[in-house]
């Protein structure tokens, strides 16, 4: 039972800090208004209510018993007193009681009056009405053959101060929830900045206008994360600095091979070491671009439309074809993506004849489907072939001339902006390249 109480509490609760926050500041305050108002209304208010009705229907009790003596200068003498000093109007009406009730069941004004109207002249002999009149009521008593007609102010029934009291009441909690939600925002501001800051970094951008705020728990979480930033991008850029470095030294002694080679009189021998020489030159080309990935790169604005027209302009194969079926734009890294996708079409193009990319758009992420008539990949290794230096020997190497780095370096540049990619069989026989990316 307790166990199901916790989960549609769960459920119906907001799961944001600011929220949750206000619920705790909010939710005594109001509690301690209702609490406050119950017990003055009940204690105070209809207290005071059945007390000034109960005077109400003496005075109406006295002029009863005047107007039953039927002396006209007595009757004349109170009829005057009433008319100028408490506002009543009486009249003496022959005509019997309407049959229409005009009273509202629930009020508490209402139930007073019947209640005292009942216990002084019986259930038969009073009718009233509350309802037709704004600020006035009506109350008709019967004696003898005819019935006697009251008109008097509500407010001598109801006290007028309940109005300004409901007002004390409400408006100053109004203006504490106002207060307590600019300082919750002020508050929870800087723990939104840190987890944005957080997911951007998480999605490979350099964070170096961050700057933490807030209350000292939240700056010592946030001078903590700019540290741990630091550190990884300052470990991330020696890493590709190395990595460059290494693969552009080594060109120095591949270009004097070359020039050597090309002084050698055995062609065969010339030949077949020429080729091992394009193949490491192929390989320090890998190493590069998979450098190029870790480096400092803006994020913008790209829309993939535009992406795709400048591959298509420098690849020119009659043989690619693209269907963008939805205009999709999000901020990201544009030449990143455009490294990422020319990397799934060249592999596409290697080993099949055709390739077929469609872009669509889901609720909230960007789908780019690459399908290929190749011999495609066994699905035991759609995991192995994004880990790096990976080769397949049999049915389909990703990178013949590489070293195993494409589909890392596509899986790398995927998941810097927060999304995820997926192989599968193509309807066309070959391999699918499923990416979706979030905006």
């Amino acid at each position: 039972m307790f166990s199901g109480l916790n989960n549609f509490f769960k459920k119906i609760l907001p799961k944001g800090l600011f929220y949750r926050s206000l619920i705790i500041v909010a939710a005594p305050t109001i509690l301690l208004q209702l609490i406050v108002t119950v017990v003055f209304f009940d204690s105070i208010w209809i207290k005071a209510n059945k007390g000034m009705t109960r005077s109400l229907v003496g005075e109406i009790k006295t002029l009863n018993d005047v107007y039953n003596t039927e002396n006209k200068d007595q009757i004349n003498y109170f009829t005057d007193i009433y008319k100028k000093n408490f506002d009543f109007v009486i009249n003496s009406v022959n005509e019997p009681f309407p049959n229409e009730v005009f009273e509202r069941r629930f009020s508490p004004m209402d139930r007073s009056l019947r209640r005292e109207l009942k216990s002084t002249f019986g259930n038969d002999n009073y009718w009233f009405n509350t309802v037709n009149y704004l600020d006035i009521v009506e109350v008709r008593i019967r004696t003898g053959n005819k019935h006697l007609q009251f008109f008097f102010p509500k407010e001598r029934i109801a006290t007028s101060s309940v109005r300004l009291f409901v007002l004390w009441i409400t408006l100053p909690s109004i203006i504490l929830i106002l207060i307590a939600i600019l300082f919750l925002k002020n508050q929870t501001r800087p723990i939104t900045n840190l987890a944005k800051a957080a997911q951007r970094f998480g999605k490979g951008d350099y964070i170096n206008e961050f700057r933490p705020s807030g209350a000292r728990e939240i700056r010592n979480a946030a001078y903590e994360f700019d540290r741990m930033a630091k550190r990884i991008n300052r470990h991330l850029n020696q890493r590709s600095e190395m990595l460059s470095g290494i693969s552009h030294d080594l060109r120095t002694p591949l270009t004097r091979l070359k020039l050597q080679l090309a002084m050698v009189n055995n062609k065969e021998i010339s030949n077949n070491m020429s080729k091992d020489i394009d193949e490491m030159e192929n390989m320090l080309n890998d190493y590069l671009q998979f450098a190029k990935t870790q480096a400092k790169e803006n994020t913008e604005k790209v829309f993939l439309k535009d992406i795709f027209q400048t591959i298509e302009s420098r690849i020119k194969n009659s043989n690619l074809k693209f269907i963008i079926k939805d205009e999709i734009s999000f901020y990201g890294r544009k030449n990143a993506l455009q490294r990422c996708f020319t990397n799934i079409i060249n592999n596409g193009l290697i080993y099949g004849k055709n390739v077929v990319v469609t872009v669509q758009k889901s609720p909230n992420r960007a789908i780019v489907l690459f399908d290929d008539d190749g011999p495609g990949i066994p699905i035991e290794h759609y995991r192995n072939v994004f880990k790096p230096f990976f080769r397949l020997d049999k049915s389909r190497s990703l990178n013949k001339s590489g070293v195993g780095l494409g589909l890392a370096i596509v899986e790398d540049i995927v998941h810097s902006h927060g999304g995820n990619i997926q192989l599968s069989k193509s309807e066309s026989g070959g391999l699918q390249v499923k990416i979706s990316l979030p905006f």
